[in-house]
């Protein structure tokens, strides 16, 4: 009798007997599972090894299905090649994934199924799991199911997220997209930046700010969101997410949302509907930033610096600089991801790369955004036209060796096709984001396609955000400027409605006037 452990010795005869056994299905046999269980006696087998093959029979037969494991879906469904099997065992799983383990007695369900890609995976199933499940096949209603059981949305989120990102759960493609008859497939740029999975709701959420920068906007008086108004906004939200099948994060900001009155509950309460969560605000004591991170870490806190020190405090008050380098130094401490924003005027323009070296390790991102004469903006002086891209490509050469300086204006884009370079996704990831995938929400209602200019497009006083999002106002930001309907790069593009209207142009007739995608060097 030939000892268990030198059969791996007989590699020819092991593959023409299992070819024998393939040829004779048709006949009543004895399997691999079935005739190792009758021999494990006689070869002192591992008690658990019958219910091993077993289990690689379930791999092979869900290997060989002749079924589609993506089928395009109009609700979330379970995966159809998915197989769930109880075994008397343990870690059958990861003995066969190849780690080092011992079958232990107990019950234990598996899960297999197949990618989209082809590959078989296997998992012994949780707890989570088997909720994903149940939550998916029976269509359960999640708010309810959260009530009742307790736990937040969020978490129940959270576990079908794992579950949709593990392939065994499926859901239907995100429904924001670019429109086709204006943003063409056949752009250069890959088809991943016409359509968007996560959608950004930056909230206004107050006027008041300690700070009275020179360049601001708004600062027009506006009524705080009233807190239960609030909620129903967030409970909005979530609709608006869930119908369109994306990701949602809320944006805080103002003024400066911290001053919010009830700011802590608030962030709470978007925190337990599964939102990721930002600000954009000023420098804050680092007792009110370690309750938002107990309640749930921020994606990310974003300042704004315009300049090194005199210049900044001669636009944002006296001692903002310092203060907000220590701030830096705070968010770093507590491990939040930290921006900082410099809005481009003709005076700063030149004290951008030496900003950037004084970040060098303070902060995790440096990015620009080209000044919108817009409010007491509008006393400013926007950068020359003349000559932006070659002050682009001074920017982006530093950039190669500084790791916090950010790509984001859309330009850069003209200056990497102008080059042959890969392009990025610019601005928001979609080039202009206006009305795309992202909205702007003021403090009493107001929704704009962007905040850097007026571009209202509806009320949630009046209309849902899906409503909003889809009327003609949303659909014309969203489209653009014709004056890009041409342009190859559009997809990632599409220039800067806010700094176009600013300038006094037609936004949906005029091009970006810093636009050198024309055969110019500059």
């Amino acid at each position: 009798m030939v000892p268990i452990e030198m059969i791996s010795d007989y590699p020819r005869s092991q593959a023409i007997l299992a070819q024998s056994l393939r040829a004779n299905d048709k006949r009543p046999s004895l399997g691999m599972a079935d005739w190792l269980a009758s021999h494990v006696k006689d070869f002192h087998l591992p008690p658990f090894l019958p219910d091993l093959a077993r289990l690689e029979e379930l791999v092979a037969e869900v290997e060989r299905l002749e079924v589609d494991p993506a089928p395009p879906v109009e609700r979330g469904i379970v995966n159809p090649t998915l197989r769930l099997a109880q075994f008397p065992w343990q870690n059958l799983a990861p003995i066969l994934a190849g780690r080092d383990e011992e079958g232990r007695p107990g019950e234990q369900l598996v899960l297999v199924w197949r990618l989209a890609s082809g590959a078989v995976r296997y998992k012994n199933a949780g707890p989570q799991d088997l909720l994903a499940l149940k939550l998916v096949e029976e269509d359960v209603d999640l708010a309810q199911a959260a009530v009742e059981h307790g736990v937040t949305l969020a978490y129940l989120d959270r576990i079908l997220e794992r579950a949709e990102d593990e392939e065994y759960i499926l859901v239907p493609e995100t429904t924001i997209r670019r429109d086709p008859s204006v943003f063409k497939a056949n752009d250069v740029t890959a088809k991943r930046y016409l359509s968007s999975s996560a959608f950004t709701l930056q909230w206004h959420i107050t006027q008041a700010c300690d700070l009275h920068c020179k360049h601001c906007y708004d600062r027009t008086s506006r009524t705080a969101v009233a807190y239960d108004q609030a909620l129903t906004i967030l409970d909005d939200f979530r609709a608006f997410c869930r119908e369109h099948h994306v990701y949602g994060q809320v944006t805080f900001t103002g003024g400066n949302p911290l001053l919010y009155p009830r700011f802590s509950e608030l962030y709470q309460a978007a925190s337990a509907r599964g939102f990721q969560l930002a600000i954009l605000g000023n420098p804050a004591p680092r007792e009110s930033l370690e309750e938002l991170q107990a309640i749930q870490p921020l994606e990310f806190y974003q300042v704004s610096l315009e300049g090194l020190s005199e210049h900044n405090d001669h636009i944002r008050g006296a001692g903002h600089f310092r203060r907000t380098i220590e701030f830096l130094a705070i968010l770093k401490d507590l491990g939040i991801y930290s921006m900082v924003m410099l809005t481009l005027t003709r005076e700063n323009q030149e004290q951008v790369l030496p900003l950037a070296e004084v970040l060098r390790g303070k902060v995790d991102l440096f990015n620009f955004n080209r000044l919108a004469m817009v409010g007491e903006g509008a006393q400013l002086l926007s950068a020359p036209t003349k000559g932006y891209g070659g002050f682009l490509r001074r920017y982006y050469e530093a950039s190669l060796a500084n790791p916090c300086m950010g790509l984001k204006d859309n330009h850069l884009n003209t200056l990497f096709a102008k080059d042959g370079r890969e392009l990025f996704g610019g601005c928001t990831g979609y080039g202009c984001g206006a009305a795309f995938n992202f909205l702007s929400l003021l403090a009493e209602g107001e929704v704009h396609a962007c905040r850097k200019f007026p571009s209202h497009i509806g009320n949630t006083c009046e209309s849902t955000l899906s409503e909003i999002y889809h009327s003609e106002a949303a659909r014309k930001y969203r489209a653009g400027s014709q004056a890009c309907n041409d342009c190859k790069i559009r997809a990632v593009c599409g220039g800067c409605l806010a700094v176009s209207h600013g300038m006094g142009l037609d936004v949906f007739t005029e091009k970006d006037p810093y636009c050198f995608f024309d055969g110019s060097s500059d």
